[in-house]
């Protein structure tokens, strides 16, 4: 066997496989090649150059994306609270407002039978024409994917239900008949229990009223919500701004070091845009968070008290009138009255203790609101006095006389004008919070306002000054 042959009789070098043709060489990719040649050009001065580049480009440009995508997310949040969830939340009150007002204004209408001033009537339909109008606005700014919706759905069919058996009781009234005082009660546990023409439906289960409590309280749920999402502190951004001005100061110290260059215009540049963006985000973000907590504190806290205060005034409002209207078949109308007003003013009816004491404490630091609620205690007291009057007179079956000193139109004072003062100024304190409400929830809005923008802005701009920066320190090595 000579020396150019294998053991096995083959040339050395034969080509081997069908045809007598070798596999195919597999050239390894550009890709695999630079990765595999990385570790030697890492060794070389350009080379750490250049991945040191690459390091603070990728540092630099993460740092722009996430605070551009924290930012806008908070300012989306305040945008929504402001235009959305706190308008509807209030519009929510409001809806329980109209609905509580005509239930007691109908049950007034009844009291006063064929003498039912033009007054009372019209402030009847304008309550369920407000809480339709209201309803159908809520209705379009929600989502159909929203909580709000099913009770929505529920007042929207229920309304029309509601306001056919109390023309129906009206239509008794006026002639006589004493089936129309029962059918305005049930027109009244409609509105205020449960709606017992369709027990089944989970959502038609529920008086009106409790539906548009639990519609005021969803929106308060997005409104709590919206105040997290906007305040919350966007620690992902600050940590890689950090990370990043580190990163450039350091390696400019490094250069320092080899190159004895005080000066690197393009790193420089670099590290006063990463410094800019970080500083807007922790001041802007700070004022931000501040003037939030300020609308909340001086104002969506405060209205939350006040709407709850206007609710309970209107639920003993309604109680007290149904009392009257079921002359003496049932004493659960006095005992709601008794429970709710308790709830309002305290045991001792002077505001200590219940909704108007809380309402009274919130609204400390704005003297024009807290007059407004202290002249509503002053009211409620008035009237829980010519409540008691009245009471005393209906249970001593001095029914004509109850019903003047509830809802007579002579001189004599009546519970419902207290009622109406107290209301009138509750509403004045609404009003009040409203507006402090929104000049700091604009201004916490305002405080990030192109801060999503500006930052992303400076973050390219300081990756193009780091990439420049190093640009000219490997032109030298050409």
């Amino acid at each position: 066997m000579t020396s150019t042959q294998t053991q096995a009789g083959s040339p050395v070098g034969a080509p081997s496989g069908p045809g007598g043709r070798g596999a195919p060489v597999r050239r390894p990719t550009a890709f695999a090649e630079a990765w595999r040649r990385l570790p030697q050009v890492a060794r070389t001065a350009p080379g750490r150059l250049r991945v040191a580049g690459l390091v603070l480009t990728v540092l630099v440009l993460a740092f722009g994306a996430v605070t551009g995508w924290q930012v806008d997310r908070r300012a989306r949040a305040a945008d929504h609270l402001v235009e959305v969830s706190q308008p509807l939340s209030q519009d929510a009150a409001e809806i329980y407002r109209s609905l509580a007002d005509a239930d007691t204004t109908a049950a007034t209408g009844f009291l006063l039978a064929g003498s039912e001033p033009k007054a009372v009537r019209e402030r009847y339909e304008q309550d369920l024409d407000r809480a339709s109008r209201l309803l159908t606005q809520a209705a379009a700014r929600t989502t159909a994917s929203s909580g709000s919706q099913q009770w929505l759905t529920a007042l929207n069919e229920q309304l029309p239900v509601y306001a056919g058996l109390v023309e129906t009781a009206r239509s008794y009234n006026r002639s006589g008949l004493p089936l129309g005082g029962a059918y305005l009660r049930f027109a009244s546990a409609l509105m205020q229990q449960r709606d017992q023409l369709a027990p089944d439906d989970r959502y038609k289960a529920h008086g009106m009223l409790a539906a548009a409590q639990q519609l005021y309280e969803a929106q308060n749920r997005q409104v709590r919500q919206d105040y997290a999402d906007a305040r919350a502190v966007p620690y992902a951004s600050i940590l890689l701004g950090v990370l990043a001005l580190a990163a450039l100061v350091r390696f400019q110290w490094l250069l320092f070091r080899r190159t004895n260059r005080v000066f690197n215009p393009g790193l420089l540049g670099a590290s006063a845009a990463v410094a800019a963006a970080l500083l807007w985000v922790l001041v802007g973000h700070g004022v931000a968070r501040s003037d939030l907590a300020a609308s909340d504190r001086g104002g969506a806290a405060p209205l939350r008290a006040l709407d709850q205060a206007r609710i309970q005034a209107l639920q003993c409002r309604g109680a007290e009138n149904l009392n009257l209207v079921a002359r003496g078949s049932t004493t659960a109308y006095a005992e709601r009255w008794q429970a709710v007003s308790t709830q309002l003013a305290g045991s001792r009816g002077d505001g200590s203790g219940g909704t108007l004491s809380q309402a009274l404490s919130l609204t400390s630091g704005d003297p024009a609101s807290r007059s407004q609620v202290q002249a509503a205690v002053a009211d409620f007291r008035s009237w829980d006095g010519l409540h008691d009057t009245a009471a005393a007179a209906n249970d001593k079956g001095e029914y004509t006389t109850a019903v003047n000193d509830t809802v007579g139109q002579g001189k004599a004072p009546t519970t419902e004008a207290a009622f109406e003062r107290m209301d009138h100024s509750l509403a004045a304190a609404v009003e009040h919070e409203q507006q402090d409400f929104l000049a700091a929830a604009d201004n916490g809005r305002d405080a990030v306002t192109g801060l999503a923008v500006g930052a992303s802005v400076l973050a390219v701009l300081a990756a193009a000054g780091a990439l420049l920066g190093i640009g000219r320190r490997l032109a030298e090595y050409r």
